[in-house]
């Protein structure tokens, strides 16, 4: 009897391990920030198919690479923001701030993510993949999270520079060099992020305010944000045509999509200058993840049919 009731205990017992095992391989995901990774890997993917043909394995690993290095990058993000991130309701449950993650362990962890990237890059694609990688993961961590974010409303306009550079990424693991193109498509990410993030920081003003972080709509007022996002509308859609006018290689296709695509981001814009409602800005963060997921897919399309 004693042994079938260790027996039948065995199983509960070990429960609250497996659980805990769980919780903690998904707060170590968490950390790497899944679905910011999205758009990267998706510009990731889409410039490689617009530099060539490369084959499925070099696609998988170069997207390895890249999650491992925005990964690392985001782990280290969570650690340098841990105080603020535990004062606003979006964030305080994230796994430093709700006590699951050490802030030693996820600094470690990120630095190891970004350092297994590069390694990664370098044997599965090449070095200057694997260094423009690193520039990313630098990029994001001591530019903007540890110096730019705290310091300026203009954090986002260079921080954003770090989650332009997977289509460099991309295009160097294909060809092992840089063109023109590649650099058209960095700049349309660059210039792209200001107006995307700017919505969502409207959506956010009071957490920001709180923590005292100088997003530009705490510093500057919503009346200058909501300006500074028409501004930023019309400079991508120009600079969204240089692949075609400034001999990128793509086409009419392209130019379509891009055309109305940039005129419809456009509209949203000044319907939230107009109309100064957190819903529209809603609406134009949301159609921004939407636009830049169909201008590069129509640059593949461009390239492909």
């Amino acid at each position: 009897m004693e042994a079938s009731r260790a027996h039948s205990a065995a199983p509960a017992a070990a429960l609250p391990a497996s659980s805990g095992t769980r919780q903690l391989i998904v707060d170590l995901v968490a950390l790497t920030k899944p679905k910011v990774q999205s758009l990267l890997l998706l510009t990731t993917v889409t410039t490689m198919l617009i530099a060539g043909s490369p084959s499925i394995g070099l696609i998988l690993a170069t997207c390895i690479g890249g999650y491992l290095s925005a990964g690392g990058a985001g782990a280290v993000n969570h650690w340098f923001d841990r105080d603020i991130d535990a004062q606003m309701a979006r964030t305080a449950t994230r796994p430093i701030p709700a006590g699951r993650i050490a802030p030693r362990t996820a600094l470690w962890f990120g630095i190891g993510l970004g350092v297994l990237a590069f390694v990664w890059l370098t044997l599965t694609t090449n070095v200057l993949a694997a260094s423009l990688s690193a520039s990313g993961f630098l990029g994001y961590t001591l530019m903007y999270t540890m110096w730019l974010k705290r310091s300026t409303w203009q954090n986002i306009i260079w921080g954003g520079a770090a989650g332009a550079v997977p289509p460099l990424v991309g295009w160097a693991a294909v060809t092992g060099g840089l063109t023109g193109l590649p650099i058209y498509l960095f700049a349309i990410v660059f210039f792209w992020t200001p107006p995307h993030f700017w919505a969502l920081s409207i959506l956010m003003k009071d957490e920001y305010a709180k923590v005292g972080v100088p997003m530009l709509p705490v510093v500057r007022g919503e009346d200058e944000t909501r300006r500074q996002i028409l501004l930023y509308s019309i400079l991508l859609y120009a600079v969204t045509q240089l692949p075609f006018c400034g001999g990128g290689g793509l086409d009419y296709i392209y130019v379509a999509a891009s055309a109305l695509l940039g005129l419809m981001f456009i509209a949203l814009a000044v319907a939230l200058s107009r109309l100064k409602t957190r819903k529209a800005a809603l609406r134009l963060y949301l159609f921004s993840l939407l636009y830049l997921a169909l201008l590069f897919a129509s640059m593949v399309a461009d390239v492909k049919l």
